[in-house]
């Protein structure tokens, strides 16, 4: 019995090493990729261990004492730790509120348009935004909310607004602007997955639909909205897959000392205590917890958007 799985399985292992010999160019294209993937995602997962050490640099990561979860209980007792947890959250949810509908919306009013020319240059224009920097677009919030002659400090002062403290300042306008300047740079890359989607779409459809009188609004409901669903459930999950994720770069160039109460989330908190503060294992151990929530999260919604729509990774 034992033998013959034994034969079963080399036979197995001969028929996938065949499959790999014959498509070897492939695999090797694929190689630097995996190589990256490993020596920078996977190897650094062993100084993980920090995170329940009193690390010291000097005696290295097997070396350091073990404290076991007292770099956890010290963050959940901070005072700040609810505060920053909450900020991150809102953030998250708000942006997924608003800029997960609109790239879907864009998508479906931009495969009705028929004049190419005119659909090339839309196109053009709302992807742009995604290819200038985040310091760079930073750089243009900070001018265009100054309180001295910023564009729309001006406008909002012209209007009978008080922006004698600076908008940016405004601890409750932070995620107005954090989420509306992610609309405007994100919205048009984001539509490009769901064009590709309805590309596919066989126009026979649409014909056939026309013939039996159905109208544009009901062609968009009956046959393309269907057509996006799955992938509209696969950016879902991974939406909510990385929740925690709140983009750093943005929310540290926007945070100033006015506007911490909204601005300061659980990556800005991370880069002051290891980068600023020198504490690696307190600050590893914050990060550890946002990637398990975030695994958490993820787990969630896949088995829910399994149960639902029978849609899912796994």
């Amino acid at each position: 019995m034992k033998s013959e799985k034994k034969m079963e399985n080399t036979q197995k292992l001969r028929k996938l090493l065949t499959k790999t010999g014959r498509c070897w160019q492939l695999y090797l294209l694929l190689l630097p990729g995996i190589v990256l993937t490993v020596i920078y995602k996977y190897i650094p997962m062993y100084g993980v261990q920090i995170a329940f050490r009193d690390y010291n640099p000097v005696m290295g990561f097997s070396k350091s004492p073990f404290v076991g979860l007292r770099w956890f209980i010290k963050f959940f007792t901070n005072y700040k730790s609810t505060e920053m947890i909450r900020n991150t959250v809102l953030i998250s949810l708000y942006s997924i509120l608003w800029t997960f509908p609109i790239p879907i919306v864009l998508s479906l009013i931009m495969n009705q348009i028929k004049l190419e020319r005119f659909k090339k240059i839309s196109q053009t224009i709302l992807y742009a935004p995604h290819f200038v920097s985040t310091m760079i677009v930073c750089g243009m919030l900070r001018i265009f909310l100054s309180p001295y002659g910023g564009l729309i400090s001006t406008l909002v002062a012209a209007a009978g607004g008080n922006t004698g403290t600076g908008l940016l300042d405004r601890a409750e306008l932070f995620r107005t602007i954090y989420i509306s300047s992610s609309v405007w740079q994100d919205t048009g890359w984001g539509m490009i997955i769901y064009m590709a989607t309805l590309s596919g779409v066989d126009i026979t459809y649409h014909e056939a639909a026309q013939v039996d009188g159905a109208n544009l609004w009901q062609r968009i409901i009956h046959i393309d909205l269907p057509e996006l669903v799955p992938m509209i459930m696969i950016q879902l999950i991974m939406s909510f897959g990385n929740l925690m994720n709140v983009g750093f770069e943005k929310a540290f160039l926007l945070q100033t000392d006015l506007n911490k109460g909204t601005s300061e989330i659980i990556a800005t908190y991370v880069y002051e205590q290891g980068m600023l503060k020198g504490m690696y294992s307190f600050s590893t151990a914050v990060g550890l917890f946002n990637t398990a929530v975030n695994i958490l999260l993820l787990i969630i919604v896949n088995r829910v958007s399994k149960k639902a729509a029978d849609i899912s990774f796994i």
